[in-house]
């Protein structure tokens, strides 16, 4: 009871509050909505051209006239998935399953076969209506927003709120799992931790784009790659165990006793909060990294971001969900978050398996730092060209909310994510709704270029009733 009586216990009751209303009764059906609306009408473009995402993946650097170098379709690629791929995927899974049961893991993975769409198609717009900057392309929803709908007001609500989002309420998530992380496998002081966090995501933030898609495209994978090569050790090490884990997954799900007992809902909600909070589709984070990368069709770019919610999810979280399931530990009630996770895999492979939990954590986790960091200096610049403001915001989200991060507590900054998440996505698809019919006409495009056996060119010409408010595609 102290807790709560204590100023952070009802901070965290009065944001909770606010963010389960907001997506109980609005976020779930408009996110849901959208993405089965945009399936269905691009003709399950995330299904029948994944063949297609890996090929354009293979993309390597352009070089620009004067001898520099665009951002390459794999380093944007690299950028969004290092965002995405982090806390979501080690803590945000294990919180999801200790909230919700193994059912929320379903919902996990429908909001990402689904929601692949809604990264097409988001995606597809960044790069229609991007711009030129000083070292690279840059976009997003806060340029669609103000280009496609003619609505700046509604571009600099946008770029408010993923500023505070990613810049700010997200880094202080990550920080806070490193720092969980490493105090539960090497018994190391959070707020040491926090302040060589701290120290480190200020030395590389202020480097820019250039800096954090090389660091991403390296990190990424290896990353990426060896918790997979563990995940599938351990699962093959129970291979008999999943066919009763994958039936009480969507037992769960749907099951008379969660219907029953009310919690049916929660379950849903919690499966799609910590999937979207994992791979962002929707949520208009992934275009400030797609509008960067230098390709000849909008399209080949929405279609590998549309690879990334994957890639993520279905991979990535999915060996996650089958770690925890497989030990049994989330039964226990004893641990949440990273930990939950760290105790599944000394449950299977001894004490080795939280020390490795903690490395990975840190690169997953720093990734997506300086991935976040990105995002919100995009709209940073959208909103002003004042160098003393984008001074102060590297400096608050790479330094001040990191080290918030790392002594504040799971639940407040897991709560503060949660509403801002919300509220951006509901911002974002609000605008992508009404600007769906473009992409749908760039596919239409693209598949016939296909078709007649060339490599897809885009001219803005070919949309003359927006071709003025075109900054690119000349």
């Amino acid at each position: 009871m102290g807790e709560f009586f204590s100023a952070e216990g009802w901070l965290n009751v009065a944001i909770t509050t606010i963010q389960d209303y907001i997506w109980t009764y609005l976020l779930i059906a408009v996110l849901l909505g959208c993405a089965v609306y945009f399936t269905v009408r691009s003709g399950f473009v995330q299904f029948r051209m994944l063949g297609e995402m890996i090929k354009l993946l293979g993309s390597s650097n352009k070089k620009k006239e004067n001898g520099g170098k665009q951002i390459s379709s794999f380093q944007a690629f690299a950028v969004s998935v290092a965002s995405s791929v982090g806390t979501g995927n080690l803590a945000g899974v294990a919180l999801a399953i200790t909230t919700g049961g193994p059912g929320a893991v379903f919902w996990m993975w429908l909001i990402a076969l689904l929601g692949s769409a809604t990264a097409f198609v988001e995606s597809t717009l960044a790069q229609l209506f991007k711009t030129k900057g000083e070292h690279s392309f840059i976009g997003g929803p806060a340029y669609y927003m103000k280009k496609g709908l003619h609505k700046p007001w509604m571009g600099s609500l946008f770029a408010i709120l993923l500023t505070c989002t990613f810049g700010f309420s997200y880094n202080s998530i990550q920080s806070n799992t490193i720092c969980s992380a490493m105090e539960k496998a090497f018994g190391f002081d959070p707020f040491i931790v926090g302040i060589i966090l701290t120290v480190i995501s200020l030395s590389v933030v202020f480097g820019g784009i250039q800096r954090i898609s090389k660091v991403s495209s390296v990190l990424v994978p290896v990353m990426a790659v060896g918790y997979i090569i563990l995940a599938v050790f351990i699962i093959g090490m129970n291979i008999t165990m999943i066919p009763g884990i994958i039936k009480h997954i969507f037992a769960q799900a749907f099951g008379l006793e969660q219907f029953a007992g009310g919690t049916l809902g929660a379950v849903l909600m919690t499966g799609i909060k910590r999937g979207l909070f994992s791979n962002e589709a929707g949520e208009g984070s992934a275009p400030n990294a797609a509008a960067t990368s230098d390709v000849s069709h909008p399209v080949k770019q929405g279609l590998i971001q549309s690879l990334a919610v994957f890639t993520d999810t279905i991979l990535i979280c999915s060996c996650t969900a089958f770690i925890i399931l497989i030990s049994g530990e989330y039964q226990n009630g004893m641990s949440d978050g990273i930990v939950l996770t760290q105790s599944a895999l000394e449950h299977e492979v001894g004490s080795i398996g939280s020390i490795f939990i903690a490395c990975a954590i840190l690169s997953f986790a720093f990734s997506s730092i300086i991935g976040n960091y990105f995002y919100g200096e995009t709209n940073v610049r959208y909103l002003t060209k004042s160098k003393l403001v984008l001074t102060l915001y590297r400096i608050c989200s790479g330094g001040v909310v990191v080290m918030f991060g790392a002594v504040a507590s799971l639940q407040l900054v897991w709560s503060f994510g949660d509403l801002f998440m919300a509220l951006l996505t509901a911002c974002n698809l609000t605008a992508v709704i009404l600007l769906s019919h473009y992409p749908m006409r760039l596919l239409k495009d693209y598949l016939a270029q296909k078709k007649a056996g060339k490599d897809p060119v885009f001219h803005k010409s070919q949309l003359p009733e927006i071709e003025n408010d075109l900054d690119c595609w000349e």
